[in-house]
């Protein structure tokens, strides 16, 4: 299978996130990083816009009950640049951590 995208991180960002998650996680997070690597279209059950914010995105992961996202963004339509990560307690995701991937996003392209 041909690689359609590549993932990277922003920072340490993910890697701190993702360090932190119990093995069974980050395999499941790995799972969703392969198939945005991989497939065309991407279902949204993986990879949705969020609403409001111009270019930015969640990964969603999610293992029996418990739901995590992870923030990221592409540049040049084939590169997807990871940012930070969390795991979803509530119904809506909340601010701060959108707020906190959009200042990434826009230090990433400021910093390009």
């Amino acid at each position: 299978m041909a690689r359609i995208r590549t993932v990277v991180d922003y920072k340490n960002h993910f890697k701190d996130f993702l360090l932190q998650q119990p093995t069974k996680v980050q395999d499941k997070i790995f799972k969703i990083i392969e198939i945005i690597e991989f497939q065309q279209q991407i279902p949204d059950k993986y990879l949705k816009h969020i609403e409001g914010e111009k270019g930015l995105y969640e990964a969603r992961i999610s293992l029996g009950s418990n739901i995590w996202r992870v923030f990221c963004f592409f540049d040049q339509g084939k590169l997807v640049i990871l940012l930070n990560g969390f795991q979803k307690k509530t119904q809506k995701t909340p601010k701060t951590e959108i707020e906190k991937a959009s200042r990434l996003m826009r230090e990433y392209f400021e910093n390009k």
